[in-house]
């Protein structure tokens, strides 16, 4: 049997710190303890000995050799690995950190550094009253990126903190307890007591205040644009391998942030990381709609994203009349005036269908999927970069097309039929033009294969990009998002009409417009002033009627239909390979890319993946194709979360 001096020797003494802004009380305590001393009892014995009442509640063990939290208080010392020669310090949870949001502005908030990244951004997003976290993560900005900006600090020693936004109300003082907002609000439905609306989800689940109405706004209203010298103070990416950088610095969220080398005062970026917005309402998203249009503008100024010269015109526009709306204190309640309740409008519709206001609804043949039929142009490439141009008759239904030679034809075998469901849709358009064509890359056994359908007009091009973006989804013309999706393309396609309107545009004299202030430095260099003012007013004259809220979505929406929008870039290294190339990723494929020429040489597209598969311990990603032999290269953790977010 084990005596009481033989289990005496057991015992050792752990130095421990304690992150306190007492300056009469030690920071550093000497404490006995032994192996099967779980973390709690080590907490409370500390307590004792730092004799000094306060709310210690928010305060943890920070393994400062093993970079890890030791948040499971039931443990002990032993299962935890914990010896004599460990350096524990005893510190808070919820620290203050500055974030540049996409909109370029800089709040300061108090963050958990012992939640996962994951869980942090969302008690973040509560914060900033913005929906769907799940969307956004953290970005940590490599010496790379912030090179131009060290440069110009030179100069100036005191940095700039009138631009920070304090979303805590007061930095915590000696004995202030930390910040209980995050823990003992209740997420209680509060209505608007004016307009009888709810208020917004998450903007009143935390009511400490630290977003107030003001805060609010500064992130819901687009301000006045940036000078040209602050356009050129910032990162451009230049070729594939500076856009892969920007990617580079994703931080893990499956860890928290101390674990990740993040202290107290950092400054973080959140962004929108994976392309996705779900479900936008302008009633509830005033905040995220107006920092997706900001990240859009920023990547389209900044030249993270090609467009040509004719959509950058349009940008242009879109951003000078936001701008112009911004400004002006009328606009700030508009979207609220014409917005009819999803409800009402429900049991509007349900009235009519009970008083037999609408026969042919109630009578149509539910089991009946519309389908499209049509003369149009089949472009197929051949080589010595010949095209052969033939009119077909063409049948949309279901998800699949086919074409015959002739309409008479049609009660006969078509010549092809074409499986959309998984394919790529891109769309060719040139509305000065009359150019209205459709790019189908379409997954076949020993590749891709590449259609070209070439429509008459706006309309006919509307119907039938409309249903092949659908079955690209899997989804038929039956669907309710097919007229939306028509609408959407034909009000697109009107606001590029520009070149042909009548309409007599300002003289560019009588505007005080800064044009190097909605467009990238490339147009800037490329054009004289007077002609971008001219050109912006005469672009501006199709969109000039549109609400704050409509150009904001018709500004994401045109950033989205960008051939290379959602591609996220990522320097890696195959197996077998030499030297390194870059890796983009989208929603629907991987790109493997020279990085010296920028040339696409792979394509492998998810629709054909059997599995993937990662280890971390040698960071390397396998992925196993259908047609084609497995693939393996050298990973990072935030590449692997993009395709697993994108499959």
């Amino acid at each position: 049997m084990v005596s009481s001096t033989e289990y005496g020797s057991h015992t050792w003494d752990l130095l421990l710190t304690v992150d306190h802004q007492y300056e009469d009380v030690d920071k550093e305590f000497e404490v006995t303890v032994t192996g099967d001393l779980h973390v709690g009892g080590l907490m409370l014995k500390l307590v004792e000995e730092i004799k000094k009442a306060q709310d210690w509640s928010d305060y943890a063990f920070w393994w400062e050799q093993k970079k890890c939290w030791l948040l499971k208080t039931h443990w002990t010392l032993d299962k935890c690995g914990v010896q004599a020669d460990a350096k524990l310090i005893f510190t808070t949870q919820h620290k203050m950190l500055r974030l540049r949001l996409p909109n370029m502005k800089t709040v300061r908030l108090k963050v958990s550094f012992s939640s996962t990244v994951f869980r942090a951004v969302s008690d973040i997003c509560k914060m900033l009253n913005i929906r769907r976290s799940e969307e956004l993560s953290l970005l940590k900005q490599s010496e790379g990126t912030l090179k131009k900006k060290k440069k110009k600090d030179k100069n100036n020693k005191e940095p700039a903190t009138e631009d920070i936004i304090n979303l805590c109300n007061s930095p915590m003082s000696s004995g202030s307890p930390a910040n209980s907002g995050l823990y003992s609000k209740t997420m209680t439905p509060i209505y608007d007591p004016v307009s009888g609306s709810p208020a917004s989800s998450t903007i009143t689940w935390f009511s400490d205040g630290s977003l107030n109405e003001q805060n609010c706004s500064i992130l819901a209203l687009s301000h006045p644009t940036c000078s040209p010298e602050m356009l050129a103070e910032m990162y451009q990416p230049r070729t594939l391998a500076d856009k892969a950088k920007l990617n580079a610095g994703w931080l893990d969220s499956s860890r928290s942030l101390m674990e990740q080398g993040v202290v107290e005062e950092d400054q973080l970026v959140l962004r929108f990381k994976y392309y996705t917005f779900f479900d936008l309402n302008p009633k509830y998203d005033a905040v995220r709609i107006n920092q997706i249009y900001e990240q859009a503008r920023w990547a389209i100024l900044l030249e993270e994203i090609d467009c040509t010269e004719e959509e950058m015109l349009i940008f242009a526009a879109l951003q000078y009349h936001v701008s112009k709306l911004s400004l002006s204190s009328e606009t700030q309640d508009s979207t609220c005036e014409s917005e009819v309740d999803e409800v009402e409008a429900a049991l509007s519709n349900l009235e009519v269908t009970l008083e037999g206001g609408s026969k042919s609804n109630i009578l149509e043949d539910i089991t009946d999927i519309p389908k499209l039929a049509d003369n149009l142009k089949l472009v197929r490439p051949k080589k010595l970069t010949l095209k052969a141009i033939k009119t077909y008759w063409f049948i949309f239904r279901d998800t699949s097309i086919s074409y015959f030679k002739n309409k008479e034809s049609a009660l006969g075998e078509p010549i092809e039929k074409l499986n959309l469901k998984g394919c790529e849709v891109v769309p060719d358009v040139n509305v000065a033009a009359k150019k209205f064509g459709i790019k189908l890359l379409i997954p076949v056994a020993d590749g891709m294969n590449e259609v070209y359908l070439r429509c008459d007009n706006e309309d006919q091009y509307a119907r039938w990009m409309a249903a092949c973006v659908l079955a690209s989804k899997g989804r038929t013309m039956a669907d309710s998002s097919y007229q939306p999706e028509v609408q959407k393309i034909l009000s697109f396609l009107q606001m590029k009409n520009w070149t042909m309107c009548s309409q007599a545009s300002s003289e560019p004299e009588n505007v005080d417009m800064k044009p190097e202030c909605f467009v990238s430095p490339r147009y800037t260099k490329k054009f004289k002033s007077k002609q971008l003012i001219a050109r912006i007013l005469e672009a501006h004259q199709n969109v000039s009627q549109m609400s704050l809220v409509e150009a904001k979505l018709r500004f994401i929406q045109a950033w989205q239909s960008l051939p290379e929008f959602g591609l996220s870039y990522y320097i890696v290294r195959f197996k077998g390979s030499k030297k390194d190339d870059v890796l983009g990723v989208s929603y629907n494929r991987l790109i493997r890319i020279d990085m010296a020429t920028g040339d696409p040489i792979t394509t492998w597209r998810f629709s054909n993946m059997k599995q993937w598969n990662v280890n971390w311990e040698i960071r390397q990603v396998s992925l196993e194709q259908l047609c084609l032999q497995s693939l393996h290269f050298t990973h990072s953790k935030m590449l692997s979360e993009n395709i697993f977010k994108a499959h």
